[in-house]
């Protein structure tokens, strides 16, 4: 069995060796791009008079310079990446010390009305979204949240073989996520999958042979100019407004496309970066193969497309440079150019640039399932099956809690069962639930449980367990108890659910509490219903008697020396046990 924090601790200490060489290096590279231009600027100076001679120590110096820069921005490119990765390495670290509460919470994804997503702590501060997510990208982040509320119960053992395969690419999962971390996406990939489908180009065919062929005739107008063999030197002039009255033309519809390319350019670099990642890594499960070959086509990869796109932004943006804006216009027509190339990108790959950002986000969400299976090597793949049993769960625990205090608890619950769980005040009763409810949630994602062992039929979760009243819709608490057992009651009769159930009708006095809640724990059991209920209503537990799929479980707990004490077992019958006037004396609130 790995050990991951051995592996977190090894590769950081390394990617760290790498940034300080790779940092040694850059500060070379800048001394001799110093050294250069003083060099030159010195040859210039002392050659002045021979202009020959300085023309050609400028040039050597300007190449010589810009060979520096070429590399010291792949060196600092490099660099970057190394720090990033120390980065990752150290957050791994720094989580599994618990140390996690300074992360996103997915606020944004609550939602009260989903099946489950508000009543288990999937967001929120200290959540299970919190404590896993690894996500680099918006949209990535997004689909985390869905796999993770989706409630789908096909194809668990295809998401289980493509996340169990990432779990052991710990490598590059991290150069994935690093990679990302590059750059600093401005724009959202919805967005621009809108501007793209909605874009109308502006320049005809002719834009695929003007430009060169005016850039031909300014090469020849200045190469005349220079040997004297043009009758007017001003003509090297007027052929310059002659070419900036071209783009004039256009310029209004430029600037706009300009505007746009500058918010999207970043986002395209950074995926092409993912794309060829992901095309150059063999993969051997179903559900990444068949990623992989949607960002193929016939002719030629994803990532080359992409980068294509990018360096036609990258080369508008140039003509932000007041200088080669007016000369490169006026005598190559380059904004043109290159609005024609990305106007011809757009028009044949429009259509696929959705698929594209799509399987970047997929990876992004999935290594973030394959970074938790390989940091929590104990846990185990639910194996699926198809009979009367629901969930049969050896040493069934909290994913979140900590191993050395976690207390687990055996689980076999069969098809249509449905068990009331009763116990004290801070037993376990809640915990329990969360625990069973997250073993569905995670096991339909394709993610293992927190178990030594689990056996699991797949089923759709449902519960309540947290409802609130609102002020703002005039509902009181108990009219939105009442809405959402309506709610699961519709549900459970278009398709079989797991219901989980905390204390329900606690907005009313006791006696219609209990008469209530029997009923509808009957009408839930003549429905066909598997689930669990925790209650504090001893009477509820008499159904029992009359309802064979009906077993009672319960949570002890003991006065002992004047002290409180739980065990947190699971065990079969009814809790005896009650602590509430205890703890009410021992508080001194009584």
């Amino acid at each position: 069995m790995n050990n991951p924090q051995d592996y977190y601790k090894e590769h950081s200490t390394l990617y760290q060796a790498e940034a300080q060489r790779l940092y040694k290096t850059m500060t070379r590279y800048s001394l001799y791009r110093l050294t250069v231009f003083l060099i030159t600027v010195f040859g210039i100076y002392f050659t002045f008079q021979q202009w020959q001679v300085s023309l050609f120590i400028g040039v050597i110096g300007a190449l010589v310079f810009m060979v520096l820069l070429s590399k010291y921005t792949d060196v600092k490119r490099s660099h970057r990446f190394n720090k990033a990765l120390v980065n990752i390495n150290e957050e791994e670290l720094k989580i599994a010390s618990g140390d996690f509460y300074d992360r996103d919470k997915g606020l944004q994804f609550q939602d009260p009305s989903h099946f489950y997503s508000l009543d288990i702590d999937l967001f929120g501060r200290g959540s299970f979204f919190q404590f896993i997510n690894r996500t680099t990208i918006a949209e990535g982040t997004e689909q985390l949240a869905n796999a993770l509320k989706a409630n789908h119960i096909e194809g668990i053992e295809q998401r289980q073989e493509a996340i169990k395969e990432l779990s052991e690419k710990p490598k590059w999962r991290q150069y994935y996520s690093a990679t990302s971390h590059l750059v600093e996406v401005e724009t959202r990939a919805t967005s621009i999958i809108n501007w793209l489908k909605s874009y109308q180009p502006f320049l005809s065919k002719t834009m695929a042979w003007l430009p060169v062929v005016f850039g031909i005739l300014s090469v020849i107008i200045i190469v005349l100019t220079a040997l004297n063999l043009m009758p007017n030197a001003l003509f090297v002039g007027y052929w310059l407004f002659v070419g900036l009255g071209f783009v004039g033309r256009y310029l209004k519809k430029i600037n706009v496309l300009s505007a746009n390319a500058d918010k999207i350019r970043d986002t395209f670099r950074q995926y092409a970066l993912l794309l060829d990642l992901i095309e150059k890594e063999t993969f051997t499960s179903g559900l990444l193969k068949e990623k992989q070959q949607q960002i193929q086509l016939v002719k030629e990869q994803a990532s080359h497309i992409f980068k294509k796109l990018s360096k036609a932004l990258d080369a508008l943006d140039n003509r932000n440079n007041l200088i080669g804006a007016i000369f490169g216009n006026g005598y190559f027509l380059i904004d043109l150019k290159n609005s024609y190339a990305i106007e011809q990108w757009i028009k044949q790959y429009a259509h696929k640039v959705e698929d594209w950002f799509e399987v970047v986000s997929f990876f992004d969400a999935y290594n973030t399932l394959g970074n938790y299976v390989y940091n929590h090597p104990e846990f185990v793949f639910p194996n699926i099956k198809y009979d009367g049993i629901v969930i049969k769960a050896t040493d069934l625990g909290h994913p979140l809690l900590n191993k050395t205090k976690r207390v687990d608890s055996n689980l076999n619950i069969e098809n249509e069962q449905f068990f009331i769980v009763t116990g004290a005040n801070m037993a376990g009763k809640s915990t329990f639930l969360r625990t069973v409810s997250l073993h569905i949630v995670m096991a339909n994602a394709g993610l293992p449980v927190c178990a030594k062992s689990s056996a699991y039929s797949p089923v759709k979760l449902i519960t309540s367990m947290r409802t609130t009243d609102s002020l703002t819709d005039d509902s009181s608490y108990f009219f939105s108890e009442l809405t959402r057992l309506k709610y699961i009651v519709d549900a459970i009769a278009k398709e079989p659910y797991f219901i989980v159930l905390d204390e329900i009708l606690k907005g009313t006095n006791s006696t219609d509490k209990a008469i209530g809640s029997r009923k509808f724990v009957e009408k839930l059991v003549a429905s066909n219903a598997t689930g669990i209920i925790a209650t504090h209503d001893l009477s509820l537990c008499e159904i029992e008697e009359e309802l064979e799929d009906v077993k009672n479980y319960y949570f002890d707990a003991e006065i002992i020396n004047d002290e409180l004490h739980f065990d947190y077992k699971l065990k079969q019958g009814i809790c005896q046990n009650m602590n509430a006037s205890f703890l009410l004396k021992k508080m001194n609130i009584v």
